[in-house]
């Protein structure tokens, strides 16, 4: 069940304050607070969507176009999609998903090394 009172909905309502890098009808993009790398922005649908299981059941096509779409354009704008940048996803609590909505983290900027330390 979607939280309404989570952080990204606030931001979408307006109730708190982002670093906006991009929006249009379908995405809000903004800088992390908590920067892991040079660039690190994260793309949000508007939508209410708990992750991606629930954004793959119940998303209109446009939503999903949108949402693949705003993540090129945001990769575009930033500058990284001419030199590698990783997109990430996160899914319920044992990938380390913190906010329950639906989000993809842009990393860039820089060398960014292994997908998964252990």
């Amino acid at each position: 069940m979607y939280d309404k009172n989570n952080i990204f909905a606030k931001i979408l309502r307006g109730e708190i304050s982002c670093k906006k890098v991009y929006e249009d009808k379908f995405v809000l993009a903004f800088e992390d607070i908590n920067p892991q790398t040079k660039i690190h922005v994260l793309v949000i649908p508007k939508g209410e969507y708990v992750n991606m299981d629930d954004f793959s059941k119940n998303a209109k096509s446009i939503e999903i176009e949108g949402l693949i779409r705003g993540i090129g354009i945001v990769s575009a704008m930033l500058g990284v999609d001419k030199t590698g940048y990783r997109y990430l996803g996160n899914n319920g609590i044992d990938a380390g998903q913190e906010v329950p909505h639906l989000h993809f983290h842009i990393f860039g900027g820089e060398k960014i090394g292994k997908m998964i330390n252990k």
